[in-house]
């Protein structure tokens, strides 16, 4: 009979402890979810430190980059406009070359000094060789050959003082060119000293006069044909 409440007693024991380790069980699975969850939580949503943290990681890794690449670029920009600068001043060079030497060379070399020399010689012929059945055209033709103040002058000349001469005393002269030479020449100017033989004929003197004589003429350019400026014995 004493078997029977030990028995409860045993088994009132044995179930006391299970419950106890049960809940025991319960309560540390309850702290390691909680546990879990909280680890969970940390990693999910992370605080706003931690973005900024991150934006100013990357802010400084892009200018990294950028001070790393800056040199390069800045290297190359500065060659492309040496370049630029170098071509530029070969290009200035090489027109002051053809302006100031090369164009002005071209233009007082040998064949610029024969135009002059051409334009003075039959310039000359043209301003001494008349004829009174034809003063009007002969003069016309000198005219055209002349420029400036002298063109002023030999226009008044003729009008006033050769043409009654010329008519009244049927004078008639013709010059030629014995020997000529350029003194001097720029690009749009010149000197050319004429030597001059030169037969005149008239009613007072049939068998004609011949003289000798010389002239210094000089020329101007204009609009790239060489014409008489001045007309002076020498």
């Amino acid at each position: 009979m004493s078997n029977g409440p030990m028995s409860d007693e045993g088994a009132t024991t044995d179930t006391e402890t299970n419950d106890t380790e049960t809940n025991d069980t319960e309560t540390n699975d309850t702290e390691t979810n909680d546990t879990e969850t909280a680890d969970v939580s940390d990693v999910a949503e992370p605080t706003s430190a931690d973005s900024e943290a991150a934006s100013t990681d990357s802010a400084a890794v892009r200018t990294d980059t950028v001070v790393q690449r800056s040199p390069r670029g800045y290297g190359a920009m500065v060659g492309v406009i040496l370049l630029v600068t170098a071509f530029a001043a070969s290009a200035g060079l090489a027109g002051w070359l053809y302006f100031f030497q090369y164009r002005a060379d071209q233009q007082t070399d040998a064949a610029a000094a024969k135009v002059a020399l051409d334009a003075a010689s039959s310039g000359t012929i043209a301003l001494l060789s008349y004829s009174p059945d034809s003063l009007d055209e002969d003069f016309a033709a000198a005219k055209a050959r002349l420029t400036g103040d002298f063109l002023s002058y030999y226009t008044q000349f003729t009008e006033q003082i050769v043409t009654p001469a010329a008519r009244e005393k049927s004078v008639k002269t013709e010059a030629s060119v014995v020997r000529a030479a350029v003194s001097d020449i720029q690009p749009d100017s010149a000197e050319v000293l004429v030597f001059i033989n030169q037969t005149t004929v008239s009613k007072e003197n049939p068998d004609g006069a011949f003289a000798v004589s010389s002239v210094k003429v000089g020329l101007k350019k204009i609009d790239g044909i060489w014409l008489i400026a001045s007309f002076d014995p020498v």
